[in-house]
């Protein structure tokens, strides 16, 4: 597991001379579309299916489509134009096999914008969540046919996931010594609350 500056792989963007004031907070609007809409229309087939089409067959390799298509926008576009992220696996001359989590320089993020950002992650995080939902709800109601499509989608987004917050934190060390200096920082105020109540 490395990760990396974006000094051997120009990324989408990088190369745009973006001198000139832009009107509007979007840069990418393609990106930002796609980005949203294969998660959110393979959750609205998966919610409309029983209610449009009664052929299961259809319904399960449309949404298997969709999160294909998701994984794919997300994993290779959008994430380099909106958020100046990516991951990748890597094999070395060994053979021996690498997971590659790179972010742009943060003198290069002139390209990416704090609405873009939102959109990003606000997709990157939400929709996971619905495929957990979704996991339970046909574990429950006993609809043993779908419970292949709902693991399906929850494993792509939730890889999507991992793999950008891995990028933008940085490797399991990082993510460690995050989480303690968070929580030093919350007991070092829950203290010195405490020392100055009367």
């Amino acid at each position: 597991m490395q990760r990396q500056d974006s000094q051997d792989a120009p990324l989408f963007g990088e190369e745009d001379d973006n001198t000139g004031p832009r009107k509007s907070n979007i840069r990418h609007p393609l990106a930002s579309f796609f980005h949203l809409f294969f998660r959110t229309s393979a959750i609205l087939v998966y919610l409309l299916c029983d209610i449009f089409s009664t052929k299961f067959i259809a319904c399960m390799v449309t949404i298997i489509l969709l999160l294909s298509c998701d994984f794919w926008t997300v994993k290779n576009v959008s994430g380099r134009l909106l958020v100046g992220l990516r991951w990748w696996n890597q094999v070395d001359e060994d053979g021996k096999s690498h997971w590659v989590y790179e972010s742009r320089k943060a003198n290069s993020l002139k390209t990416t914008t704090s609405a873009e950002s939102r959109i990003f992650w606000l997709g990157l995080i939400v929709c996971p969540m619905f495929w957990v939902i979704f996991v339970f709800s046909t574990v429950f109601s006993l609809k043993i046919k779908w419970l292949a499509v709902v693991i399906m989608g929850l494993v792509l987004q939730w890889a999507n996931l991992y793999g950008y917050v891995r990028c933008k934190v940085g490797g399991k060390s990082d993510l460690r010594n995050m989480a303690k200096n968070y929580l030093g920082v919350q007991l070092f105020k829950q203290a010195m609350k405490t020392t100055q109540e009367p």
